[in-house]
């Protein structure tokens, strides 16, 4: 069985010219292999299979020999219809031709694809995968674009209006005015709170986030859920961001916005951050501030840290490090410092006996 070309395109049979290339522009984005690049076998076939459909349906003639023969009929030419000026590629190339280019048909490029030998209708040239990036270019030429949205430069195309340079290159200047043309929608910003204790491990989050696509078939915007992965490293900051491009709302204009996460770090109660660094604040009774005590900290692995002091007396407000008990970096996987702040408690009151020892202990 033949491909049909119009649920590739995912239009009704009969569809107009400006349904076929709005529908056009949505699936070739869609499947484009920059933009898929966690699965490029699949996309680099859905996107030649687009171009190949609407090579076929923009065109008249090949579209009246595809609507009464189907793929089969373009394989072996198909008997031409009134007023065919042959069977290769648009009549009179892209500038003549292809649907919302400019007038004039001289001195443009056919694009065509693989249908098979010749025969009466002439047949089709040797489709190569380049021919489908070929015609994506020029569409988004003829369209006043410089290449596709949020993806750079598309080499080979020209200025407004579609117009081809003879060594299909643009130059430096073109290529910064394009640049400067398209506007990448801004990202969807959501808040990733984290706790310190996957700050300071690492984790996996896997967040679902609900976003708006546009139905192929009618057009509308429906809502669609899908699961993100992030894999947090030892050390992220607060303020880090995590980046989803392509992963958020379709928007009317084809473009797809990008989902963007920043780290904010949930208080602990325990420990503060400070950079590299983390802070604790140990409390000490009056006796023990003097005559020396021992402790236990628990660490954000689990750990337990002893920490003592028997051979001096700590004042209020006094501070001790440990060495590599602090945060790792995230790009040097070194730790800082654990900070130790000492509070000392005071009585409220002391009773006649009790400043009689001390008054006969400090004589």
């Amino acid at each position: 069985m033949g491909k049909d070309y119009y649920a590739i395109l995912g239009v009704s049979k009969d569809a107009e010219e400006d349904a076929i290339k709005k529908a056009y522009r949505k699936q070739a984005l869609k499947w484009h292999p920059d933009r898929n690049k966690d699965k490029p076998e699949e996309a680099k076939k859905k996107f030649q299979e687009v171009g190949e459909a609407f090579e076929v349906l923009s065109d008249k003639n090949k579209r009246t020999i595809y609507d009464q023969y189907g793929e089969e009929g373009l394989k072996g030419g198909g008997p031409p219809p009134p007023g065919a000026g042959g069977a290769g590629g648009f009549p009179g190339g892209f500038g003549g031709g292809f649907p919302g280019g400019g007038g004039g048909g001289g001195g443009g490029r056919t694009y065509t694809f693989n249908m098979g030998g010749g025969g009466p209708g002439g047949g089709f040239k040797p489709f190569h995968p380049s021919d489908a990036d070929d015609i994506f270019k020029h569409f988004f030429a003829s369209m006043g674009g410089g290449g596709m949205p949020g993806m750079g430069g598309m080499g080979g195309m020209g200025g407004r209006g579609g117009g081809m340079y003879g060594d299909g290159r643009r130059t430096q200047q073109q290529q910064q005015q394009q640049q400067q043309q398209r506007q990448q929608p801004p990202a969807i910003k959501r808040p990733l709170p984290i706790s310190l204790e996957d700050l300071y491990k690492g984790t996996t989050k896997r967040l679902k986030v609900t976003r708006k696509i546009r139905d192929g078939a009618t057009g509308r915007s429906v809502s669609t859920d899908k699961i993100l992965t992030i894999n947090v490293k030892p050390g992220w900051k607060a303020g880090t961001k995590i980046r989803f491009p392509g992963e958020g709302d379709e928007l009317d204009n084809g473009m797809t916005q990008d989902i963007e996460f920043v780290v904010e770090e949930k208080p602990h109660p325990t420990f503060k951050r400070e950079g590299d660094n983390l802070r604790v604040t140990v409390q000490l009774s009056l006796a023990e501030a003097l005559t020396g005590f021992s402790k236990t900290i628990t660490t954000l692995d689990g750990r337990r840290l002893g920490v003592n002091n028997s051979s001096a007396v700590v004042q209020p407000g006094q501070e001790s490090r440990v060495s590599n008990e602090g945060m790792p970096n995230s790009k040097t996987g070194r730790k800082g410092d654990l900070i130790i702040k000492y509070d000392v408690k005071f009585p409220t009151s002391l009773s006649s006996a009790q400043k009689d020892a001390i008054k006969s202990a400090f004589q």
